[in-house]
């Protein structure tokens, strides 16, 4: 069979299936030359899943009736300039498109039409391509003083093999509603709108460009929570910064969904994030809940190569261990500042639990609330869910009649003296109870608090046990015969490479020949351990991850089922004393918002909202 050139009809197809996947993949590309070419807004129309029409327009610069043939042309683009010796850098790339083929590309397999007045310009030009035949450039009536307006009709019309294995009309709007808030949290200065099928779905005015703007656009897409319980970060290292915010552990979600990065403004997926976010929340999530953040790289161009993927969708970092090590050094930074702090959505789901269904009723009369009292009333209507509740609870009244007198809040307020500090100006307040063995009950200033006793001092127990490991190191235990892990010989060989870091983990190993390697010893916290499986789970993360989170998460599993069993148990009597001990450490220990599982270990209650709840407000 002879070699052909095909002609520029079928290469422009060809690159369309690389480029185009999808009306979300058009949209993107237009959207991106729209902020290439310096728009402040950008507006989007998408009808029919944007198979049946898409509209980008925007306030860019615009382009002269002369650039619009060759805007069209394959490879023809007015982002990467020629030095004095005629050679194009594909090195330091500040664009977010380069290549030159996203209209060629959309107009090959649509019918896609631009218009445009460029900056100055007194006429607007238009210029028609159906399925790669391009039409004549014309006068055209433009409303806005300079930019673009780009419309593509019948996406993959003239490929109808494709529309085959397009989803529904829904999910390739959900999609295309995805990316435009991935640009738009990338591009805080920028305004944004999208309509779908005719209803806006999306509208983003610009925000101040800087972390408070960067904040006010995230909280507008990623939601309200989000903003109130985001942990800001802002580090640097070796030329590289990374800024942006993170969830609290407690406030995370059932999927990855929910974590994006950006590098030098270009939204990017990388298995390099959520290897970060893993390592980082380890000690803190269940392996089946992930945390959410937005982060933001920057680094010089020439560290960072954009142009390994057609979509351009994924980066390759010359350093991706610096980036990496930022990344996550950065979020453990952010994490122990945090201190004891837990996410508001946990006090607002514990708040939907106790409200009623129907609306408050008025609280009884004087007679109702003495038969309340002796145990004889028992709330009806609407509201009597929540006092019913209360009733039920079987410890509650014990726990007053065991109180001891000293301690009793109330009894002797008015006649001794004010104290020079109050406890309930502590951050988690003063014990004033305990319910049912396991939870206490503590006043704070401008509320209550409610703290599970097992879950908090596992906590402790844990940070506790960390500090020990990593100030004295990690007890090894030598294996009575050694043990050959056999690999492939590049598991081998970086397995071999991290000898010293493993060594510190309590993991003694060598090379043993080609494709193997002998553990001699392993740490002693793991006691009979399956060692080959070990070494080929760390041989794994180490191919993907650049760590040994295998290694540390058995030894941080070991450490929390330790301090599970060592902590205060739930059932147990706890004294004032011992209780009000329990919330100071806690405010003394980074993490102690959240047990080792992801789980709160506290529920704060405002006195407004409790107030809300008996109809007060």
């Amino acid at each position: 069979m002879p070699i052909r050139r095909l002609p520029p009809e079928t290469v422009n197809r060809i690159a369309a299936g690389e480029v185009v996947e999808r009306p979300a993949s058009a949209v993107k590309e237009l959207v991106e030359n729209a902020l290439d070419a310096g728009a402040t807004r950008v507006e989007v129309q998408a009808d029919g899943g944007g198979l049946t029409r898409i509209l980008v327009a925007d306030d860019g610069q615009g382009l002269t009736a002369a650039e619009l043939p060759l805007a069209i042309e394959r490879h023809a683009t007015s982002k990467l300039v020629p030095d004095d010796a005629g050679d194009y850098d594909l090195l330091h790339i500040a664009t977010l498109g380069f290549r030159g083929e996203a209209l060629p590309s959309i107009g090959s397999v649509a019918r896609l039409s631009i218009s445009s007045r460029a900056r100055g310009a007194a006429e607007a030009h238009a210029i028609l391509v159906e399925a790669g035949a391009v039409g004549p450039v014309s006068p055209a009536a433009f409303p806005d003083p300079h930019g673009a307006r780009v419309e593509v009709r019948d996406l993959f019309y003239a490929t109808p093999a494709r529309l085959k294995f397009m989803k529904s009309e829904r999910s390739e709007a959900m999609a295309i509603a995805e990316e435009i808030k991935r640009q738009a949290m990338a591009h805080e200065a920028v305004s944004f709108a999208l309509d779908l099928d005719g209803r806006r779905t999306i509208r983003l005015p610009a925000e101040a460009k800087g972390p408070l703007g960067r904040l006010a656009r995230l909280s507008a897409i990623m939601g309200h929570e989000f903003s109130d319980n985001a942990l800001a970060l802002d580090h640097e290292r070796e030329g590289v910064r990374l800024s942006g915010f993170a969830g609290l552990p407690t406030y995370n979600r059932g999927n990855a969904a929910h974590q994006y990065l950006f590098v030098n403004g270009r939204p990017v997926r990388d298995r390099l994030l959520q290897g970060a976010l893993r390592a980082a929340y380890a000690d803190f999530l269940a392996r089946d809940r992930h945390p959410l953040a937005a982060l933001y790289v920057e680094l010089d161009t020439a560290y960072v190569d954009v142009n390994v993927h057609p979509a351009k969708a994924e980066v390759r970092f010359r350093d991706p261990g610096l980036v990496r090590g930022l990344i996550i050094g950065g979020l453990r930074h952010a994490l122990a500042a945090a201190g004891h702090r837990a996410s508001t959505t946990v006090a607002s789901a514990a708040l939907g639990g106790f409200r009623p269904g129907g609306g408050w009723t008025p609280a009884p009369s004087a007679a109702g609330y003495s038969a309340w009292r002796q145990g004889g009333w028992q709330s009806s209507g609407p509201g009597g869910a929540l006092a019913a509740a209360i009733q039920s609870i079987p410890g509650l009244t014990e726990v007053s009649a065991r109180a001891e007198p000293e301690w009793e809040p109330g009894l002797a307020e008015d006649s001794a003296p004010a104290p020079v500090f109050d406890p309930v100006d502590y951050p988690l307040g003063a014990a004033r109870a305990q319910v049912h063995e396991t939870y206490i009950v503590a006043q704070t200033r401008d509320g209550v608090v409610i703290v599970d006793q097992h879950a908090a001092h596992e906590r402790l127990v844990y940070e506790r046990m960390k500090t020990e490991m990593a100030d004295g190191g990690v007890a090894r235990q030598v294996l009575l015969l050694p043990e050959v892990v056999e690999l492939d010989p590049a598991e081998a060989d970086r397995v071999a490479a991290k000898a010293d870091e493993l060594a510190a983990l309590g993991l003694m190993l060598e090379p043993f020949g080609p494709g193997a390697v002998l553990v001699r010893e392993v740490p002693a916290l793991l006691g009979e351990t399956d060692v080959p499986g070990l070494v080929r789970d760390i041989a794994d993360d180490l191919a993907e991850n650049g760590q040994a989170l295998a290694l540390k998460e058995r030894l941080a599993d070991v450490c929390s089922t330790m301090a599970c069993h060592g902590s205060v148990r739930a059932g147990r009597r706890l004294s004032a004393p011992e209780m009000n001990a329990l919330l100071r450490q806690m405010e003394a220990t980074p993490h102690s918002g959240q047990c080792n599982h992801g789980r709160p270990t506290y529920v704060e209650l405002k006195l407004a909202d409790i107030e809300r709840l008996f109809g007060r407000r």
